[in-house]
């Protein structure tokens, strides 16, 4: 049961103050149209929603979005994400991942490096298109690039590898 729970529900905060559950039900019961890049337009009870991912940081969970014009900060956590914090464990681990999983199921729509290549913390490593978003994969650390174990146009499951560091 926890697992379930684990699995397919997140925490949506939207300018550090208003806090709310989505699971993936929610979002795939959503009438969405992608509009363009990094657009869409959402209906909800019959009201129109013109939506913008203006920035994004993936391994964050953070990311700023305009609505109808207005620009909001929403952060995003998972269930695991929140019992880390709730626990007190320090969330800078990412210092020491030598390999990068898909975190849910998509569609591999561009990689932006090669094998060999040296990368920067927060560099962008590819795009994952995933539950009708384009979602931006970053680096987690400096390092080098080991492996790349997807190809663009590659379906990917969730915590399949996608790319690992030396």
């Amino acid at each position: 049961m926890a697992t379930f729970f684990m699995d397919n529900s997140y925490s949506v905060k939207v300018d550090g103050d208003f806090d709310f559950p989505m699971s993936k039900d929610d979002i795939s019961n959503l009438d969405i149209v992608k509009s363009g890049n990094d657009s869409f337009h959402i209906l909800k009870d019959s009201t129109s929603y013109h939506v913008e991912i203006i920035s994004r940081d993936f391994n964050k969970g953070l990311y700023t979005v305009s609505i109808n014009g207005n620009e909001h900060e929403v952060s995003i956590q998972t269930p695991l994400d929140d019992l880390i914090e709730k626990m007190g464990f320090a969330t800078n681990g990412a210092k020491n991942i030598d390999s990068i999983s898909a975190p849910m199921p998509g569609l591999i729509l561009d990689i932006s490096v090669e094998e060999g290549q040296e990368v920067k913390e927060d560099e962008q490593l590819l795009v994952l298109e995933a539950m009708k978003m384009e979602n931006i994969i970053t680096s987690p650390r400096n390092g080098i690039i080991k492996k790349i174990a997807v190809k663009q146009g590659d379906a990917v499951d969730k915590k399949q590898l996608l790319i690992e560091f030396q």
